[in-house]
């Protein structure tokens, strides 16, 4: 898996296809890299996603290049979302980023 950082790149590719209160579908860019590329940094993205306090289900369709994300609002406020793929500096996606990085760290140590 990689750093936080380098999976934080990849998600600067992603836009909001559609959002509704307590579910997202997030849509990669089209001309992205490689549909290999693209697997790969999506597995790790659901991976992390299926871990989050507050996400209820993550489905993710590779050839669509898009995830459908229902979540807690409670939790994850729905701005977070937005703001934090936007690169938004506001309480919000800061919750949201510092949720994502935690069970990172926790994935990574699972596997050391």
């Amino acid at each position: 898996m990689p750093a936080f950082d380098e999976l934080r790149g990849y998600l600067v590719h992603i836009r909001i296809a559609h959002h509704i209160h307590g579910r997202i579908r997030l849509k990669l860019v089209a001309g992205y890299e490689s549909l290999a590329g693209r697997s790969r940094q999506a597995r790790q993205f659901q991976s992390i996603l299926d871990r989050t306090p507050g996400v209820h289900s993550v489905r993710v369709n590779v050839l669509a290049r898009s995830c459908s994300v229902e979540y807690d609002p409670q939790v994850i406020p729905a701005e977070a979302w937005s703001d934090f793929l936007a690169g938004v500096e506001s309480p919000a996606a800061a919750t949201l980023e510092q949720i994502l990085r935690e069970i990172y760290r926790e994935i990574m140590h699972e596997k050391l």
